[in-house]
């Protein structure tokens, strides 16, 4: 039994020796190489003609969130989420009540001002002829120097009261222009033709200066920013074409046309922003914040 399991370490021994001298690498060839090249972890270079997926969004040049301008209470919403508006329309209406009693009061007081304006003229003309009569008199004799003194007083203060006038009705005016304006506030205008995306105000809801009220934006044209890498084979250009699909449809197949690009490298990222225009005539299922592929191919120029 002993002369049995001295035999068997001896076979077993000496295959191990055999397995080891059939493993030594080429001459010249580090063990480290050879290893590195049977790794599958180890990849090759990508193909020219590789085609990468590059996940964005769909975007659109317009999408504003519209801020109160003033504090007030919602007296009317006049457009709701998923209204087509044109620029200019009104939204939503704040409690004006208070403005347009102020407005009221100060367009009385330019009124009063004013016709203050055209007295002082009148009385300016009147006092500028009671001068030069004084003077007259005065070169006669029939008056006194304090008389001439007085004339003249009169004269310059009555040009003076007007200079007042006017000033008075700048400042009223300047007036009703900031009132004016702060009406205007408590209208809620589209700045640009688009969709009403969402409403964040309710009737008889108190709103604070900067608080959100709607958010609108455009639905078109449709467009997508992307990085490209810096060391990429090929760059965009603009007036090149990209494919597009959607996540949620990825058979569909969209045609993006480069409008603009980066004149900077980003930092961070080492990308270049890029962004394409979708130029298809038919877009109606696509809508702004789809996440979205842009195929890249790495190499090929698009047509």
């Amino acid at each position: 039994m002993e002369k049995r399991m001295r035999w068997a370490a001896g076979v077993v021994a000496l295959a191990l020796v055999s397995a080891a001298c059939g493993s030594n690498p080429e001459p010249g060839k580090p063990a480290a190489r050879a290893a590195a090249a049977a790794s599958p972890l180890t990849s090759s270079p990508a193909a020219s003609d590789e085609v990468g997926e590059i996940l964005t969004v769909l975007s659109v040049e317009r999408e504003v969130d519209m801020l109160a301008q003033r504090e007030g209470v919602v007296m009317e919403i006049l457009s709701d989420q998923g209204d087509r508006v044109e620029a200019g329309a009104v939204l939503a209406r704040l409690d004006d009540r208070d403005v347009l009693a102020q407005l009221d009061r100060t367009r009385a007081e330019l009124q009063v001002a004013e016709n203050n304006v055209k007295y002082s003229e009148a009385e300016v003309k009147a006092r500028e002829a009671a001068y030069r009569r004084a003077q007259e008199m005065r070169e006669l004799g029939l008056n006194s120097d304090a008389d001439l003194e007085e004339a003249e007083f009169r004269a310059v203060g009555s040009k003076h009261d007007l200079n007042s006038w006017h000033s008075a009705v700048d400042r009223v005016r300047a007036d009703i222009r900031r009132l004016e304006v702060d009406f205007e506030k408590t209208r809620l205008r589209a700045p640009f033709s688009g969709v009403v995306a969402r409403r964040h105000l309710r009737p008889g809801q108190t709103v604070r200066k900067d608080d959100p009220c709607f958010r609108l934006s455009q639905l078109s044209p449709l467009q997508v920013r992307f990085l490209v890498a810096e060391t990429s084979p090929r760059q965009p250009r603009e007036g090149d074409s990209v494919n597009v699909v959607a996540v949620t449809a990825p058979e569909r197949v969209y045609t993006a046309r480069i409008r603009r690009i980066s004149p900077v490298v980003d930092a961070a990222s080492g990308g270049i922003e890029v962004m394409a225009e979708l130029i298809n005539p038919d877009l109606r299922e696509l809508r702004p914040g789809m996440a979205v592929k842009v195929l890249w191919a790495a190499a090929t120029a698009s047509p």
